[in-house]
């Protein structure tokens, strides 16, 4: 039987919303990210009762790193560039930036090592946008390359790797009896919030719930105001009891 929240659980929105996911999930357990430089013993105190998975590049778990944009897979398709591939999401999201004088780095697609992979603005200067595809001349601005280039191509991973799609299997099985939190450098989990870099961990929860970006839907950046309401409803429904590091095998 669903837990049945007290009343010195509640306390407005909150609680409300807490309450409302209850009964749209059918209190099903939730999946939570939170920035990997926060101290563990703060994410313990703020989900007690949640298993705690690292899937960044510098997890200590290797089948975790596994899920890391920066893990060259190998053969990940580059889009809009039909014989082209890359060893990883990472490489291709910055190999394709273009900036003032600079244009795409081949390079990052073969990029093997985790490392070295970011263009960063202090080094190149003002960026211009990612180019649609090796061949072509066009630039998509952020939110267009983050939906038609980075999203695609973290996706190619989720569903066609298959050491990845075993792990996100466990994960998702794990997930039914257990709050799950994962840990990540960004911490934007809404793909339409392009006030900051987009948290891959965030992709892998929308992916395990169902709710992953679809091709075929044409979205929009969130506007200020969507972005202020959307602020004052972070970092809720906190679980019980005891943490612990996930496990999956």
């Amino acid at each position: 039987m669903p837990k049945v929240l007290q009343s010195t659980e509640m306390g407005g929105t909150t609680s409300q919303r807490k309450h409302l996911n209850c009964i749209k999930n059918l209190c099903r357990k939730m999946i939570f990210v939170e920035n990997r430089r926060k101290k563990i013993e703060r994410i313990k105190n703020d989900y007690p009762n949640a298993e705690i998975l690292d899937i960044t590049s510098k997890s200590e778990s290797k089948y975790a790193q596994l899920l890391s944009p920066f893990y060259p897979h190998g053969n990940i398709p580059i889009p809009f560039s039909p014989g082209y591939t890359a060893k990883s999401v990472e490489g291709i999201w910055q190999g394709l930036k273009v900036f003032e004088g600079v244009g795409i780095d081949m390079s990052s697609f073969q990029n093997d090592t985790m490392s070295g992979l970011k263009r960063t603005v202090r080094k190149y200067g003002k960026p211009l946008g990612h180019q649609k595809g090796i061949l072509s001349t066009e630039l998509l601005n952020y939110f267009d390359a983050r939906m038609k280039i980075y999203i695609p191509s973290y996706l190619w991973v989720l569903e066609n790797i298959e050491s990845v799609k075993s792990i996100i299997y466990k994960i998702k099985e794990r997930s039914k009896s257990n709050d799950i939190v994962f840990l990540d450098y960004n911490t934007n989990i809404d793909f339409r919030d392009i006030s900051s870099p987009l948290s891959h961990a965030g992709l892998v929860k929308l992916y395990i719930e169902g709710e992953y970006p679809k091709a075929y839907i044409e979205y929009s950046p969130l506007s200020k105001e969507d972005m202020g309401s959307i602020s004052n409803n972070k970092n809720i429904n906190k679980s019980s009891n005891n943490p612990r590091q996930l496990n999956l095998f």
